[in-house]
């Protein structure tokens, strides 16, 4: 089982470069966007993990960019969240033009787990087993 998300941003003056295309790095801001509102529908806030006594930086992200994307244009962002046993959260995205459902960008990303003094955690931490558990994603 996985769990899917999806959410609308408009694609800002701020985002584009001097050709009025959404500029690559903008993307990344998008990735978290989706991150912080999958957190938010599916109780993995940011703020649940620190006060669990944890981080969780991205260590990995990857890109793949298929289409441009202008300012002021509408896309949806899919976020995808992809199960594993290993204490690490994984996502995948699929970032969509909506007025045509182009698809403009593949991505993913990996966050591992640090307590608060900045050590990696090499086992799932038990607040991030015990949300694995709520949403049927381990026995």
């Amino acid at each position: 089982m996985s769990l899917t998300l999806t959410i609308p941003v408009r694609v800002r003056f701020s985002e584009v470069d001097s050709l009025q295309m959404t500029w690559h790095g903008s993307y990344v801001k998008f990735l978290e966007d989706a991150r912080e509102a999958f957190g938010e529908k599916y109780g993995l806030e940011y703020m649940y993990m620190y006060n669990s006594g944890y981080v969780a930086p991205i260590v990995d992200m990857h890109l793949q960019y298929k289409q441009s994307i202008a300012y002021g244009e509408q896309i949806l962002i899919e976020i995808t969240y992809v199960p594993t046993r290993a204490a690490k959260i994984v996502f995948d995205y699929k970032i969509y033009r909506k007025s045509d459902m182009t698809l403009a960008v593949i991505a993913n990303t990996i966050q591992l787990f640090q307590d608060r003094s900045g050590v990696f955690e090499v086992s799932n931490p038990d607040f991030y087993t015990e949300w694995k558990k709520k949403h049927n994603l381990i026995k």
